[in-house]
């Protein structure tokens, strides 16, 4: 697997593209982004959107973008990642259809608080039906963990609960944001 590849996980192998597929009718789906600060969510969705970078302070709340990707209709929720406030993550996970849990991939330092608070969000019941995509973010620094490095720093073979997928990538170069394996193909 490269660099930048994607793995998929147990339960099953889904991702992004199979949350569009079960969600085929309704043509929406609801997405929660979430990680530790400075991770780079609040980038990710800018670049999803074609809005500009630049000028990113921290997410002191939440911020939501509606984007159109393969005929649905994507509601993505981003919640800032302090300390501070993630005792309000709660009040977001009503009706997520999948998580994306954004990993700063070259902050080797928070990797474990990362892991615990990931394996934490798991045992939350109002996210009992979401599927989980890790973005292991800032592929393009050169400190950066690998997928492969990042999928056993969080110990991603031990969830059983949830379908999972880890995909390598940087918002700021935009590989592998919306592309990728994502789903079996």
């Amino acid at each position: 697997m490269g660099r930048n590849g994607g793995q998929e996980g147990a339960p099953g192998t889904m991702g992004l593209l199979t949350i569009l597929n079960m969600k085929q009718k309704e043509r929406e789906v609801r997405l929660l982004m979430l990680g530790l600060h400075n991770a780079g969510k609040t980038t990710i969705l800018k670049k999803f959107n074609g809005e500009d970078i630049d000028t990113i302070s921290p997410t002191l709340g939440f911020n939501i973008k509606t984007l159109e990707h393969r005929g649905f209709k994507l509601n993505i929720w981003d919640v800032g990642g302090q300390k501070s406030l993630q005792s309000y993550w709660q009040n977001y996970f009503e009706s997520t259809d999948g998580l994306i849990w954004v990993v700063d991939s070259a902050d080797h330092q928070r990797m474990q608080d990362c892991r615990r608070e990931l394996h934490s969000l798991l045992l939350e019941e109002c996210l009992a039906r979401a599927t989980l995509l890790i973005s292991a973010n800032k592929q393009d620094l050169p400190r950066a963990l690998s997928s492969n490095a990042i999928h056993e720093a969080l110990e991603l073979n031990s969830i059983h609960s949830h379908h999972w997928c880890i995909q390598g990538c940087s918002a700021v170069t935009r590989e592998n944001l919306l592309q990728g394996r994502l789903a079996p193909g």
